[in-house]
């Protein structure tokens, strides 16, 4: 691991404490080759998922009882696709992207994640998968506020390691030409807009050619404007590099734009399908 890696891992620790080790973890996303887009969701018989989820239930205790958060969900996602999670405020529908990413377990059900089983994986198991396989994207943008633009892209390529500093900062640096902040790589991120930061965010994610996207209503903090072009990139990068795209959104047009939506529904599947 190079210094840069290092100092952000202690600044990040100190800072936030385990918490921000595990948000930096979910930016640690790479993988060499992406599968071929498809606009297949729900497949037939045979077909390879690249998600499976099958009587996935998720259950906490509060100080009322036990709350039912999922409970019986199943779902297949082919590789290439794009999907939309919707649903209301509280319908568990950011629970769900939590677990199909393995970020949390389920209290009972299975989720197989790119042919691994990830009930059956440690902690660490499941964030080295994550770290080969996953991008993630964050309505906060989680970015290091002691780092660059440049140098918060190319984070992630020297966490994952096996690729040397010139190549790691060619890439970033081609990432932010191509979101339309060349001249903003030397910047801090007190020093952009939350437009800017989201795309900073987007190269990020993308930087380590991830199989499979999570973006977490990535608009969120944005205003229209700004969230329809941060959104119009997204949907570029991801056909550029071939990725499953998986969002969680309240925004019905963004969910349009997917080729298959998901409904959830007091923690239950109310509809699946094709986008309308």
């Amino acid at each position: 691991m190079t210094g840069l890696a290092a100092s952000a891992l202690r600044a990040g620790a100190a800072a936030k404490g385990e918490n921000a080790i595990k948000k930096l973890e979910l930016n640690n996303a790479a993988v060499a080759a992406a599968p071929i887009i498809q606009r297949r969701l729900f497949m037939p018989e045979n077909t390879h998922a690249i998600i499976e989820v099958r009587s996935l239930c998720k259950r906490v205790r509060d100080a009322t009882g036990e709350l039912t958060i999922l409970d019986d969900i199943d779902l297949e996602i082919v590789g290439g696709t794009s999907v939309a999670i919707v649903g209301a405020s509280g319908s568990g529908k950011s629970t769900l992207l939590g677990l199909l990413a393995g970020l949390d377990n389920p209290t009972s059900g299975s989720v197989r994640l790119l042919g691994h089983e990830l009930t059956r994986l440690s902690e660490d198991e499941r964030a080295r998968l994550r770290n080969g396989s996953v991008g993630f994207v964050f309505q906060s943008f989680q970015l290091m506020p002691h780092l660059t633009a440049l140098e918060n892209v190319r984070l992630p390529l020297e966490l994952q390691g096996g690729i040397d500093t010139d190549e790691a900062t060619a890439r970033a640096s081609a990432l932010l030409e191509r979101v339309g902040l060349g001249q903003r790589k030397r910047h801090y991120p007190k020093l952009l807009s939350g437009g800017e930061q989201q795309r900073v965010a987007l190269a990020r994610a993308f930087v380590t050619r991830p199989a499979i996207l999570f973006a977490d209503e990535p608009t969120g903090s944005l205003d229209a404007t700004t969230g329809q072009a941060v959104i119009d990139l997204m949907f570029e990068l991801n056909a550029a590099h071939g990725a499953t795209l998986i969002l969680v959104t309240h925004d019905t047009d963004l969910a349009r734009r997917c080729a298959h939506t998901v409904t959830i529904e007091a923690g239950r599947v109310a509809h699946k399908g094709e986008s309308v």
